[in-house]
């Protein structure tokens, strides 16, 4: 078998660098490289990507190895119908490693055609390290050589305001353009550098705050032989990707000129605020996800599509988001049931296994961002408690009992909430044990007794669970609500 590379492939004519990309892994080569190569075919966007290691050990030299090019593999359902597909990635037309050819690094500032930075380098990635220099090759975080990397583009083009640049950092965190930019601007104080420089990173470079949504589970090893028998050529960079594609950029029309992912099919949204898509990706995805881990684990399921796939499960979660989470929601009906219904199609694909136990982490946490503000608005605006939000807190406190019929549960949290747990349950009351878990203001930032009816509720939730298990426990509660 052939080796995959630009020779072999009969792709040697390169593209423009257009885009500099901090970040090599799966993540950015299943989704913003996948989003830049179909703008490519559909739209002549005719844009290049370099690609520089963000940290000492990674990948580029297995990159580069294959010259920049790899397969993707979409494996999910989209409106119910099962997608397999696969694509040669071709649009990487370079790797660099700043840690062992720093020079090359600097080199990509000059590049004439250079209009995009992207990164995606871990939630940590976007950070201050006060031991950073600009004299260090390369510095240790990604925003300091960010820094320096602006910092020889002004100085090769002499600050034309015309070689700005457009930096669209992926990074899993609220407003991360923001923290890049604020972080970029303290180097430039902390260092020195002349205040033109400040002005021209401030006048003609702009920063988009971003929310990117799209599973990836990477390297398929365990079935990589089935991989490459749909092969004609060794690939050892194959990417495995879910269809479901959400990109939302924080950006004027002008971004939308640059950027005409709107003549693709891609879900790409360039709006001025995208705070209401977080919210309703954070309440609707990962609070069902969070809200369903303790109650299905206790049912007896051990996976998401399990959980779906279950007559009784998958219609309480389907309820929690349809009835009770969307509602309180303030994108149009309509743009909510949509997502919700792209959502449960993710949740049942076929070809991730995802375990219930692997997003069991850090609950109360979770629970406090994702569910609860969702059962409290539901509260205000209806003055009622949301049902299958409640039973869902009930079954919560619950497996923080750490066992369920003789059985130790999947508990992964800060050992301080665990041992806490161990002490209310120690009360051995549902009603004082209720009491207690709501008015610890740890967890909740609030004493939630003062939310009329909960701690009944709650209360009685826990005896049902305990009495009945969760099916007919559910049903007693509901009628009982």
């Amino acid at each position: 078998m052939k080796k995959l590379n630009r020779k072999n492939k009969n792709l040697e004519n390169k593209l423009p660098i257009k885009i500099v990309q901090f970040g090599e892994g799966n993540f950015l080569r299943a989704f913003v490289d996948d989003a830049f190569q179909k703008l490519n075919k559909e739209v002549n966007f005719n844009a290049g990507i370099a690609v520089v290691q963000p940290i000492e050990h990674g990948m580029i030299e297995m990159l580069n190895k294959q010259d920049g090019l790899y397969t993707l593999f979409l494996n999910g359902l989209k409106n119910g119908e099962e997608i397999q597909t696969k694509e040669l990635i071709t649009n990487i037309v370079k790797g660099v490693d700043p840690y062992k050819n720093f020079d090359e690094y600097l080199e990509l500032a000059k590049e004439e055609n250079l209009e995009f930075i992207i990164s995606n380098t871990t939630e940590a990635g976007i950070s201050y390290d006060a031991q950073d220099k600009p004299a260090m090759q390369p510095p240790n975080s990604f925003p300091a050589k960010l820094t320096v990397l602006l910092y020889e583009r002004f100085k090769f083009f002499k600050g034309d305001s015309k070689k700005g640049l457009t930096i669209i950092p992926c990074e899993l965190i609220n407003y991360n353009a923001d923290n890049l930019k604020e972080i970029i601007l303290k180097y430039i104080e902390i260092w020195n550098l002349e205040p033109d420089f400040k002005n021209w990173i401030i006048e003609h470079n702009t920063f988009h705050n971003t929310l990117v949504d799209r599973i990836v589970p990477g390297y398929p090893k365990a079935q990589i032989e089935k991989y490459n028998a749909q092969l004609d050529y060794q690939d050892d960079l194959i990417v495995t990707a879910e269809p479901f594609f959400l990109w939302v950029i924080e950006g004027s029309d002008a971004l939308k000129e640059k950027l005409p992912f709107e003549q693709t099919n891609l879900d790409v949204k360039i709006v001025e605020d995208i705070q209401p898509f977080r919210t309703r990706k954070v309440r609707i995805l990962n609070g069902a996800h969070t809200a369903m881990v303790p109650f299905s684990i206790l049912y007896g399921n051990t996976t998401v599509r399990e959980t779906i796939e279950n007559d009784f499960t998958g219609k309480f979660v389907e309820n929690a988001v349809y009835d009770e989470i969307i509602k309180t929601l303030d994108l149009s009906e309509s743009e909510l049931k949509h997502f919700a219904d792209e959502v449960f199609d993710r949740f049942r694909n076929p070809f991730v296994e995802h375990q219930l136990s692997s997003i069991a982490l850090n609950s109360i946490s979770k629970f406090k961002v994702r569910v609860l503000p969702s059962l409290l608005k539901y509260v205000e605006l209806n003055d009622k408690l949301p049902v299958h939000l409640v039973f869902a807190f009930a079954s919560l406190i619950r497996f923080y009992k750490e066992d369920w019929n003789g059985t130790a549960l999947p508990i992964q949290d800060d050992k301080e909430i665990v041992n806490t747990f161990k002490e209310i349950w120690d009360l051995k009351e549902y009603e004082q044990i209720a009491k207690v878990v709501l008015g610890n203001q740890e967890f909740w930032g609030q004493d939630l007794n003062l939310i009329n009816s909960l701690t009944k509720a709650i209360t009685l939730g826990l005896e049902e669970i305990d009495q009945n298990g969760i099916e007919q426990g559910f049903i007693n509660f509901k009628n009982k609500f």
